[in-house]
């Protein structure tokens, strides 16, 4: 509608333009115009177009800088909005002694022109000084929405909400997750899950029962240790029969994350193109790379605490106590892996040496 209204008000602007123009024609050509109004359809109708082919151009260029302006991140926007209006006010404080000067009427065109040369000029320096300074101007505006103001030019991306399925709830893991803090974000739980999860809870089968009403113990227990993080959403879709379906639709509609253990429902989510989050995949990401039985050639470097006990290191600097590896201080050793400690501290493996490299 806007692209019309600019391009018809060129055109009306150059039609008026050549019906009136041609009353600034010098006189001895109009008194040899025989058929003055015919001459005044003609030059409106060039006026129209001319009006045209400018509107067009006009529009064109609205939609260029339009879209530019749209793309452009809201910290730029600001900084260079300040610095246009910072531009004007200069000029016209510095310009407003030349209108108090005694300028000859001959050259009374000059006031004006100044003025829009100065204004521009002076508007095209400070968007260009906000572009060089403005973070900086926004920085002493606000000291304290650094933040923000790179979540705004994209250095930093907000976190996305996740959204809970009811085998990620039933689970358990999402609380100990939480605690760890690892997890980030708005946390989301469907009425269409909760529902779902009362469904289970009230099953006539014992062991479904029970697996429905520890997903209602968990969920209240995440509710009141992080209620600010935790909302339940009355979010349905009436169109759709099964909540595997409706979870996929509203991680769409919300461009979120969705945080299951669902093997299948991972699977369609991905090939949907939808984000997600898998607590066996994470538990498979962290768990230690060597299990009880697991053969290591270890170089064992120091005696350990307890008698008979010698240490080693994995390459990524994972200690290895070895019972009975004492004697072999200062040499290679192959071991059997027997258990493995993980703590906050990191992580501790514990072995035996193996039977043929004792022999």
């Amino acid at each position: 509608m806007l692209d019309a209204v600019i391009i018809i008000s060129f055109i009306l602007a150059g039609v008026g333009i050549g019906f009136h123009g041609i009353e600034a024609l010098p006189g001895g050509v109009l008194q040899q115009v025989t058929n003055p109004e015919a001459l005044r359809l003609v030059c409106a109708g060039f006026g129209a177009l001319i009006g045209l082919a400018v509107g067009l151009i006009a529009q064109t260029s609205y939609r260029r800088v339009a879209r530019q302006i749209r793309e452009m991140p809201a910290a730029v926007l600001l900084s260079r909005s300040v610095g246009l209006v910072l531009g004007l006010l200069v000029a016209n404080l510095l310009l407003a002694p030349i209108f108090l000067l005694p300028i000859p009427q001959e050259f009374s065109f000059i006031k004006p022109l100044a003025a829009v040369v100065g204004s521009i000029m002076f508007s095209v320096s400070g968007v260009s000084l906000a572009d060089v300074h403005g973070r900086s101007l926004l920085r002493l505006i606000n000291p304290n929405n650094v933040e923000t103001m790179m979540l705004a030019e994209g250095s930093l991306k907000p976190s996305s909400t996740k959204v809970l399925d009811t085998s990620c709830i039933i689970d358990g893991r999402i609380s100990a997750l939480l605690n760890t803090g690892f997890l980030e974000g708005q946390l989301l739980v469907p009425q269409f899950v909760l529902q779902e999860l009362q469904q289970v809870a009230d099953a006539s089968n014992d062991q479904k029962r029970v697996r429905g009403r520890r997903g209602l113990d968990v969920l209240n227990q995440i509710r009141e240790a992080y209620p600010e993080r935790v909302v339940i959403h009355s979010a349905d879709y009436d169109d759709i029969a099964t909540v595997d379906a409706k979870l996929v639709r509203l991680v769409q509609d919300i461009n979120g994350t969705l945080l299951t253990t669902d093997y299948n429902l991972n699977k369609v989510a991905t090939v949907q193109s939808v984000p997600v989050l898998n607590v066996n995949d994470l538990t498979q990401a962290v768990r230690p790379s060597y299990l009880p039985g697991d053969s290591i050639d270890l170089k064992i470097l120091r005696e350990g605490k307890e008698p008979a006990q010698g240490v080693g290191y994995l390459d990524d600097g994972t200690m290895v106590v070895v019972e009975e590896a004492r004697a072999f201080v200062g040499g290679e050793l192959q071991v059997i892996v027997t258990s493995a400690l993980q703590t906050s501290a990191g992580r501790m493996i514990f072995a035996r040496p193996k039977a043929s490299a004792i022999a």
